[in-house]
């Protein structure tokens, strides 16, 4: 099982706060946006004398809600059609273990999310990596690419829309031809859609849910995590239209009993946050990668790839190994007591020796902390010996 390279560095993290140092955490993708009002106060006013189990696929009131939810967007699934999870990373390893025997292979676009190497191992499922270049801003490789990684082993495709690490939004084209090949080798298509709310500069997401033809090929993995800014609640989802996938993936949410009852009753009211919260912060997260952007185009060696969509972006620094710079840059490096934390992009790859240079940063500080951050990355870079 892989270290996760966003919290491997931790330790060194709190040995550098316990000296004093005072730490802008860009590794993870923790919102400092409050979370809705409403998801709060529907815990907080909650008169619930037993803390008891819900049904293993989640409660009704909340998958209808979900349901209704998901039709604001033309996704037009059923209660039915949604199983609750612990969190998208629960869903993931649901669905791996539910369409996937150890030795079978899953593909997907590199760099992607780092704990999707850690599903897969857990399911002993192999990942096939198709290789995204910062060089034309990590878009969808060539459909020829992906084809030629198809083997009579692979089960299914696997994107993340918006992208973690890389901030990409799929395109409506890229998804007809993804879905078009899906059904071609009789392959799911799978796509972590937890940022879905988080799309910049006009574009819209389309999902994959809403292609026709895809019903029994499409599963979308979702998560209350950073759309209402609820990391620690642990609900997320899995929805498709594929009966036998539900009935599989339901099969490994009875063993875990059901997913946390509080958490479920803040997620459901958590649908009624108003829209105007979400154009806050999309406004928010605009201004924060814009300034970010612009603070790293004005390091020398350093290339930037402009997200779209989510609240992440891959940097490209000159150096030779960004968990060696990561770990000086807590240890050894600082600027009147402030220091930074980024997570190596090393780990967002499974193909050796990519990433070796780069950081994934998390625009998810104030504009203010972003400018100081950026600051420190460029003095340090003018010091730091590889």
């Amino acid at each position: 099982m892989p270290e996760s390279p966003i919290r491997k560095l931790v330790p060194y993290a709190e040995k550098a706060a316990k000296k004093g140092k005072f730490i802008y955490y860009l590794n993870i993708g923790q919102p400092d946006i409050k979370t809705p009002e409403v998801a709060l106060k529907a815990v907080k006013d909650n008169d619930v004398e037993i803390l008891s189990y819900s049904r293993s696929e989640g409660s009704d009131a909340y998958r209808k809600k979900l349901a209704a939810y998901y039709h604001k967007f033309d996704i037009e699934v059923s209660h039915k059609d949604i199983v609750v999870t612990t969190g998208a990373s629960e869903g993931l390893l649901f669905l791996f273990s539910s369409i996937m025997d150890p030795g079978d292979e899953v593909i997907i676009s590199e760099p992607f999310y780092a704990n999707y190497i850690a599903f897969s191992t857990s399911s002993g499922v192999n990942v096939v990596p198709a290789v995204c270049s910062i060089d034309d801003n990590f878009a969808l490789p060539s459909i020829e690419t992906f084809e030629k990684l198809i083997t009579p082993k692979t089960k299914a495709i696997l994107i993340c829309n918006p992208g973690n690490p890389t901030g990409y939004l799929y395109s409506k084209e890229e998804i007809e031809k993804l879905a078009a090949l899906a059904i071609k080798h009789d392959l799911f298509l799978v796509a972590d859609e937890v940022y879905r709310e988080f799309v910049y500069d006009g574009n819209q997401h389309y999902s994959i849910m809403q292609v026709a033809g895809l019903e029994e090929h499409a599963v979308v993995i979702d998560s209350v995590s950073k759309r209402y800014s609820m990391c620690g609640a642990r609900v997320g989802c899995l929805v498709s239209k594929n009966k036998l996938v539900l009935k599989t993936v339901l099969k490994f949410a009875q063993a875990r009993l059901s997913p946390p009852t509080y958490a479920q009753i803040a997620s459901e009211a958590a649908l009624d946050t108003p829209q105007s919260y979400f154009d806050d912060v999309i406004a928010e997260y605009v201004e924060r990668r814009d300034t970010l952007i612009t603070e790293l185009q004005k390091i020398e060696g350093v290339r930037v790839a402009k997200p779209k969509g989510a609240f992440y972006c891959i940097v490209e620094l000159p150096i030779k190994n960004s968990d060696d710079f990561a770990q000086w840059l807590l240890e050894h490096f600082d600027i009147n007591g402030e220091t930074v934390m980024v997570a190596p992009a090393g780990g967002f790859y499974s193909t050796p020796g990519l990433g070796l240079n780069q950081v994934r940063i998390a625009y998810v500080l104030n504009k203010e902390s972003l400018i100081k951050a950026v600051h420190i990355i460029k003095e340090a870079l003018k010091v730091y010996k590889d």
